[in-house]
């Protein structure tokens, strides 16, 4: 595989409004952990639709790889020109510092918001453009954003041998155990934490 379309919920249908969120660490790392075997099989370019939320922490952990991994390469391809526009400023101050560290930013429509139209060209693109989906996504919970790319994956994969690969809850709760278990080992024994 050497394109991997990597996305998921949106942050705020995670409960998650501002970037000093706790669990934004566990599902990034869980992110690098499903990145690392791909990449060392070839990977090449990790793409995403930059919404706020899974998309830009992937671009996070697609980052932090390349100080490893420097022949990744990162590619945001965004619906609509603007996609920022209504954020609060620290959601455009971390957007655009995360821009600068992307291999390659694009357009599918270089007008503002005009219609669902712009989103379903943005997905098909990307959905033509990679080999394979890493997708968080729960399974158990209400549907979200993601099940349209899930839905689109799982009928690629049927026909064409698409590669849907899925990060659960389960998933991240186990990232979150073995951060946990890495901090509390590096305090040495749980001792004192001040």
């Amino acid at each position: 595989m050497k394109n991997l379309l990597v996305t998921g919920y949106r942050a705020n249908e995670l409960g998650i409004f501002n970037q000093k969120h706790p669990g934004i660490p566990f599902i990034r790392e869980a992110i690098k952990r499903r990145l690392i075997p791909l990449i060392e099989e070839g990977l090449e370019w990790v793409i995403t639709p930059g919404q706020y939320g899974v998309d830009l922490w992937a671009c996070e952990a697609a980052i932090e790889l390349k100080e490893d991994y420097p022949q990744l390469k990162l590619s945001v391809l965004a619906a609509f020109a603007g996609m920022d526009e209504k954020w609060s400023d620290e959601k455009k101050d971390y957007w655009q510092n995360l821009l600068k560290k992307i291999d390659y930013y694009g357009l599918v429509s270089k007008e503002p918001y005009s219609g669902p139209w712009q989103f379903k060209a943005r997905d098909g693109l990307l959905l033509r453009k990679s080999d394979g989906m890493l997708l968080v996504y729960d399974d158990e919970a209400a549907p979200g954003s993601p099940r349209y790319f899930r839905e689109a994956a799982l009928k690629m994969r049927d026909e064409e041998g698409y590669t849907l690969i899925q990060i659960t809850p389960e998933d991240i709760q186990s990232v979150a155990d073995d951060m946990q278990a890495d901090l509390v080992e590096a305090q040495g024994d749980g001792g004192d934490w001040s």
